[in-house]
């Protein structure tokens, strides 16, 4: 079957077909889904079926390992860079992390080189009555910014937004140790996408603090006012998982949200991975 890549009805998302993501991925491959990768916001394809040390193999082929902080707590055994994301329990323990991103945000935004992918790939989907549960939507910040008055992507030309890892303390437990590995850093608001060219808007409403040279009054009005327009449903698409799926997406390109509608006996386990950006966000 040959390589097929086709886009969703929404305003973001491809489903790639005709790739085994067991073999190595070679560079006209990769160039493609590379590209789709940042015109669509995320790419997934169904039905592969993989090790962990297979899903190591395509995360570094999109760029070098840049494991997440909740990795330190739920990541695999035998493998740093896999985090387990799951409500599953093992002897009265969480054995993943549990109710992981049901806010909007890009993964690491507060880190000074946030990363340029995330990789999810899904061993259990829980479903009710034949109907998959928990999906992840997917936010177009490109289409997001596009959509923007002309006054407004004037007003944001050169604003740089700041971020600060101890903002997610009321979404996350986290430790002082890790608050003081990120210290806040800015970004700017309007990004170009390193490989597409495309502008992406890149404000959240939990992760941005503020917006350099805006009283806080008014900064915090601007990011509430992007953060609704980013997440308007035009922008939106919104991803039901199968067993087996693979789905890469760009954290410039779109910000994302995971719907929490189960809860055991249904399980869920997914294994997570992201790769890194070759330099600070532009």
């Amino acid at each position: 079957m040959s390589l097929e890549i086709t886009a969703t009805d929404a305003a973001a998302g491809a489903e790639v077909k005709g790739v085994d993501l067991r073999e190595p991925i070679g560079d006209n491959l990769f160039a493609t889904l590379d590209r789709a990768l940042g015109e669509y916001g995320n790419i997934y394809s169904r039905d592969q079926e993989l090790t962990p040390d297979q899903q190591m193999a395509v995360t570094l082929r999109f760029g070098e390992l840049d494991p997440n902080v909740f990795g330190e707590t739920h990541g695999l055994d035998g493998y740093p860079g896999i985090v387990v994301i799951s409500n599953v329990e093992e002897d009265g323990h969480q054995i993943g992390v549990k109710g992981a991103g049901n806010n909007w945000h890009s993964d690491m935004c507060y880190d000074a080189t946030p990363p340029r992918g995330t990789i999810l790939y899904a061993h259990e989907v829980p479903e009710k009555n034949g109907l998959p549960l928990g999906d992840t939507c997917f936010a177009a910040t490109n289409k997001a910014y596009d959509a923007l008055p002309t006054e407004m992507k004037e007003a944001l030309k050169g604003k740089r937004a700041v971020f600060d890892f101890a903002a997610r303390k009321h979404l996350n437990p986290i430790t002082q140790e890790q608050i003081d590995r990120f210290p806040a850093v800015s970004h700017p608001v309007i990004r170009t996408h390193p490989v597409t060219g495309e502008k992406c808007l890149y404000i959240m409403r939990d992760d941005t603090t503020g917006i350099e040279g805006m009283e806080q009054d008014e900064a915090d009005l601007m990011i509430a006012a992007l953060a609704d327009h980013i997440t308007r449903p035009e922008f939106i698409y919104r991803h039901q998982w199968q067993s087996g799926d693979l789905l890469i997406w760009d954290n410039c390109t779109v910000q994302h949200r995971a719907i929490q509608d189960y809860a055991l006996p249904h399980r869920r386990l997914m294994h997570r991975t992201t790769f890194a950006a070759n330099g600070a966000p532009a």
